[in-house]
């Protein structure tokens, strides 16, 4: 191995580093409480050094999200692939989809809907506001190309399938956020499964033809 990868792979170690760091204490702290002190203390680095990696605690928290919003794309390309599945059977799992996805992390994804409704997100790096966008850009489209086949099939109301992704897609972070508001703490998915379910059968009788 030469210098140049061995620096390469001890500088992406000290990154993961970090990020299981943040992650404890984002669970442990509560995002708006955390401070990076406290995820340099967690990772046994000092505060300059988590500088060096991320530019702020938001930036940290973004990066986190990467996951899960590959995990959303995951689900949505399983759900589109699903051949036991009718177009309109497929609308209506897109609420179990979705939970499912919530619950692979509760605590990053509501904190990525909260940087998402207040702009922080475009402060981020170039790069990573890059990947953020071509993630859920590309989980939008899977989710646009189920209502389109629904459309086609005649199940579905003749509708913009990208409007009726985003539709679907802002109800359910909009639920999430008043949840959040109400209580304080990232609900849990036993709380945000009747909530979900009740928008999502008015949703689904509204498109339904």
């Amino acid at each position: 191995m030469g210098i140049q990868e061995r620096k390469e792979r001890e500088k992406e170690r000290r990154r993961q580093q970090i990020m299981v760091a943040a992650k404890r204490i984002f669970a442990n702290k509560g995002f708006g409480r955390a401070t990076m002190e406290d995820i340099a203390n967690e990772a046994e680095l000092s505060p300059g050094t988590l500088y060096l990696y991320f530019r702020s605690k938001d930036e940290l928290c973004v990066s986190l999200s990467l996951r899960v919003l590959e995990y959303l794309l995951i689900r949505m390309e399983h759900l589109n692939d699903d051949k036991q599945l009718t177009p309109f059977e497929k609308i209506v799992q897109l609420k179990k989809a979705l939970l499912d996805v919530y619950e692979f992390d509760p605590s990053i994804l509501t904190n990525l809907f909260y940087l998402q409704s207040n702009d922080t997100i475009n402060a981020l790096s170039p790069e990573l506001k890059a990947e953020i966008d071509k993630l859920s850009g590309t989980a939008l489209g899977k989710i646009s190309s189920i209502f389109e086949k629904a459309i086609e099939e005649g199940t579905c109301m003749d509708w913009s399938p990208e409007g009726l992704a985003k539709t679907i897609w802002s109800t359910f972070y909009g639920i999430v956020l008043w949840e959040k508001g109400t209580t304080g703490s990232e609900p849990d998915v036993v709380q945000l499964g009747p909530l979900v379910d009740r928008a999502f059968q008015v949703f689904e009788r509204g498109i339904r033809r």
